[in-house]
């Protein structure tokens, strides 16, 4: 844990370099800005609140729980043309449609998930689960994804999600598809189904459980706080969830979310997605190989203001990280036990699956209550 190596990452079949001693080089970089804490409930100029008018002139109607609606400006249309043909294989083209939709979870843009109640994240899981029916009636690959934070792109301070229904699988779900093939026909076993178990038993990085769900900082990681949720039985869609089961996800997931956000009490940045089997002609095939699962990706890695960046090495190499999911540092160990240690970043001394199993529970604005 305290040298660097290689950890090799089944699910997508490459590796992620760990250089676990790099967290304690002094930062010079840039420093964000926290997310602002005096978000207004209601703005009239905010294009996901209830009754606002949106860019293309519709106008929102008075919504008291989830909405959704086309995206007024979609990457995926139902009805483009075909590409032309190419002449040459390097330079080939394929046809893309599809429908993109914006799901808002409460009318409140002052609310996040973790601030929500557990009947209002049941109703945004339920919602995900009817999407995920309707669009992938027809659409091989329904992507439900949440950029929250303006750190990761987030343009809009309302609590909301996207939805993209493609024609075609994207690169992540061939390569995870692929993948979780290969294990079940070698090992017959759904990979994230025997990994679950693994985790569960060795608890090393594990983050919260319940009896249907549990959350780990993936051996694998690549980003320092990063999470993987997944069922304890083997599911293979969204949709497939029981009713009990929707229950538990919505209490582990607000679980998780506030610990997130008491990390560096702040509302903590992350992308997250929905990975499952295909659908459309896929619901037709036998997809046993696959196995629901969540992923969550946040960038913040010494406090609010400290990101970690994708660059250099990483793009042009491979993934890096500089914390391993399990480590716990001397500097850590001698606090624990009272002695006083030289002075180093928090995220140095800490295990990422340790620091985040230790948080309360008790969301940080609601300490005062």
């Amino acid at each position: 844990a305290e040298h660097q190596h290689t950890r090799y990452n089944p699910l997508r079949d490459d590796w992620v370099l760990v250089s676990a001693h790099r967290v304690k080089r002094p930062w010079q970089g840039q420093l964000e800005k926290p997310p602002p804490e005096d978000v207004p409930r209601w703005d009239p100029k905010n294009p996901l609140c209830p009754g606002s008018t949106r860019a293309n002139g519709e106008v929102n109607p008075q919504y008291e729980g989830t909405f959704v609606f086309p995206n007024d400006f979609p990457a995926l249309q139902p009805d483009a043309p075909e590409p032309d043909d190419s002449d040459h294989p390097l330079f080939r083209a394929a046809p893309a449609r599809g429908v993109c939709k914006v799901m808002c979870f409460h009318p409140w843009s002052d609310l996040t998930l973790p601030l929500m109640s557990l009947p209002e994240i049941r109703a945004v899981i339920d919602a995900w689960a009817e999407l995920a029916t309707e669009l992938g009636a027809s659409y091989p690959w329904v992507q439900i994804f949440e950029n929250k934070g303006a750190m990761m792109g987030c343009s809009n301070p309302h609590p909301h999600c996207q939805v993209w229904a493609s024609s075609f699988l994207p690169n992540e779900a061939r390569l995870e598809d692929r993948t979780q093939r290969q294990h079940l026909s070698q090992h017959g076993v759904p990979m994230l189904l025997e990994y679950a178990e693994q985790e569960a038993r060795r608890k090393e990085r594990l983050v919260v459980e319940n009896a249907d769900w549990l959350v780990v900082v993936p051996y694998w990681a690549t980003w320092p706080y990063q999470t993987l949720l997944l069922p304890r039985r083997h599911v293979c869609r969204l949709q497939d969830l029981s009713d009990s089961e929707r229950d538990s996800l919505a209490s582990i997931m607000q679980r998780l979310l506030i610990k997130y956000d008491n990390l560096f009490d702040v509302s903590f940045p992350y992308s997250m997605g929905w990975h499952g089997a295909p659908t459309g002609s896929y619901l037709k095939e036998d997809c046993r190989h696959w196995q629901l699962h969540a992923h969550y990706y946040p960038p913040l890695l010494r406090s609010a203001t400290v990101r970690k960046f994708m660059v250099g090495y990483e793009m042009l190499a491979q993934a890096q990280r500089d914390l391993t999911p399990e480590q716990v540092s001397a500097a850590q160990r001698a606090r624990d036990q009272g002695v006083t240690a030289p002075d180093c970043p928090l995220c140095c001394a800490l295990q990422a699956a340790e620091r985040l199993r230790s948080l309360p529970e008790v969301h940080y604005k609601k300490r005062a209550e």
